[in-house]
């Protein structure tokens, strides 16, 4: 699983014009379920996720994590992170978990994110959605959470 996080001072989903899901403070989080990807993976990146210390203290330093500063999170899921481009001009999506895989796992991370004291509010998984944003910084942080027995994993 991979996530893009951006410390955000807003954020917002549009599908088809209408509004369905903003936060202010907090973290914008485009996920990406791969192949293999599991609850174990989901669960540990959930973690790693709401327990990271992007956000400043009052010094100005990043020390606190989403949580201790009041932030929320806006869920997206973006399977175009598994994107492989070394083939040439068009990507391949070859290692993009199914997508009936990745709505569950998507889902199952945002109610991790939840149970572990974060707002979360989602986009429309499959839609084409507008996302607008502004990002605080500009902070943005690639995580990779692989399953077990993966390179890495």
């Amino acid at each position: 699983m991979k996530v893009v996080l951006q410390r955000v001072a807003r954020a917002e989903v549009r599908v088809a014009g209408a509004s369905v899901a903003r936060i202010g403070l907090g973290m914008l989080v485009l996920a990406c379920v791969e192949k293999g990807d599991d609850d174990a993976v989901a669960e540990r990146l959930a973690q790693r996720v709401a327990h990271l210390r992007f956000f400043p203290d009052e010094a100005g330093k990043m020390n606190r994590a989403a949580g201790e500063v009041g932030g929320a999170v806006l869920l997206v899921s973006q399977f175009t992170l598994a994107a492989d481009g070394r083939g040439g001009r068009r990507p391949s999506f070859g290692r993009a978990a199914a997508p009936e895989v990745a709505a569950t796992l998507i889902l199952r991370f945002g109610a991790r994110l939840q149970a572990l004291g974060l707002p979360v509010e989602h986009g429309i998984f499959g839609a084409s959605m507008q996302i607008e944003l502004v990002n605080d910084g500009p902070v943005t942080f690639v995580l990779e959470e692989p399953p077990e027995g993966a390179p890495g994993g």
